[in-house]
C-alpha cells in the first residue's frame, strides 16, 4: 500500500480567502522565553478558508450545521476524476466515467493553478448533473475550487440542490498531483457544533488494481470502503 497523500491547502498567511472573508492569521500568543514553559498560539480565520466541507447552514437558515454531519461519508474510498478545460460540468462530462455504486467523487479541473490568487471565474457544475449523480450513489463531492457554483452567484443554486440531494460539498482541494483513480479517503470535518462549515485535512492513498482471479478476495474491502 501507498503513503497517505496531502490534498489539503497549507493554512499559512498566503491562503487565499474569497474576498471580503476574514484572512488567515496564526500568532504566538505566549511565548516560552518570556513564560518560561510553553508557546501558545492563536488563529483568526473563516471556516471556508482553505480546504473546507460546507454544512448547509452555511446558504440556508434552517439547514443542518456541522454537528449534523454523518461522518461515514468523509471516511472510505473516492474515485478521482479529471475533467480540464471546461467552464460548465454537466453530464455529457460525467458520462464518460463509471460512477455506478461509486459514494464520493473528486473533480480536478487544474482550473485554478495559482492558489495565492482568488480566481476570476471557474467551472461550475450544471444542475441537471446533481440528479445524475444521486442516481450513481454519490454522497459526497469535492473539487479543487473554491466554490461549486459560478464565483458570481448570489442564489448559489448548485449548493441548494445539492444539499436537497443529500451529497455534501467538499471545496479547495488541491489534485494537482492527483492521479485519475480509486483511493481511500479521509476528510473528516472538526467537531464546531453550530458552525457553517469546517476546514479539514483531506488526505488520500491509491488503492491497489484488482487483478484478474483477485476480485472476490478484494469485495469485502471494498464494500468496507464505501460505507
Amino acid at each position: 500500500m501507498g503513503e497517505w497523500i496531502d490534498i489539503s491547502q497549507p493554512l499559512n498567511e498566503k491562503v487565499v480567502v474569497w474576498p471580503g472573508d476574514t484572512v488567515f492569521s496564526y500568532k504566538v500568543k505566549w511565548r516560552k522565553a518570556e513564560s518560561g514553559s510553553v508557546n501558545v498560539g492563536k488563529i483568526t480565520m473563516s471556516v471556508h478558508t482553505g480546504t473546507h466541507i460546507d454544512a448547509p447552514f452555511h446558504f440556508d437558515d434552517a439547514g443542518k450545521r456541522v454537528k449534523d454531519f454523518d461522518l461515514d461519508v468523509f471516511i472510505g474510498q473516492a474515485r478521482v476524476i479529471r475533467i480540464p478545460n471546461k467552464s460548465v460540468i454537466g453530464i455529457k462530462e460525467l458520462s464518460s466515467f463509471d460512477l455506478d455504486g461509486e459514494t464520493r467523487l473528486l473533480i480536478r479541473t487544474d482550473a485554478w493553478p495559482d492558489r495565492t490568487v482568488f480566481p476570476v471565474s471557474i467551472p461550475y457544475m450544471d444542475l441537471q448533473t446533481i440528479g445524475y449523480l444521486s442516481d450513481k450513489g454519490i454522497r459526497l463531492i469535492g473539487f479543487d475550487l473554491p466554490s461549486v457554483d459560478p464565483i458570481e452567484s448570489k442564489t448559489l443554486l448548485v449548493h441548494h440542490q445539492l444539499s436537497h440531494a443529500d451529497i455534501s460539498i467538499l471545496e479547495g482541494l488541491v489534485l494537482d498531483h492527483i492521479d485519475a483513480g480509486d483511493y481511500e479517503f479521509i476528510a473528516l470535518p472538526l467537531s464546531l457544533s453550530e458552525a457553517d462549515a469546517s476546514p479539514t485535512r483531506a488526505v488520500l492513498k491509491k488503492l491497489p488494481k484488482v487483478k484478474k482471479g483477485e476480485q472476490t478476495k478484494m469485495t469485502a474491502k471494498t464494500i468496507q470502503l464505501r460505507s
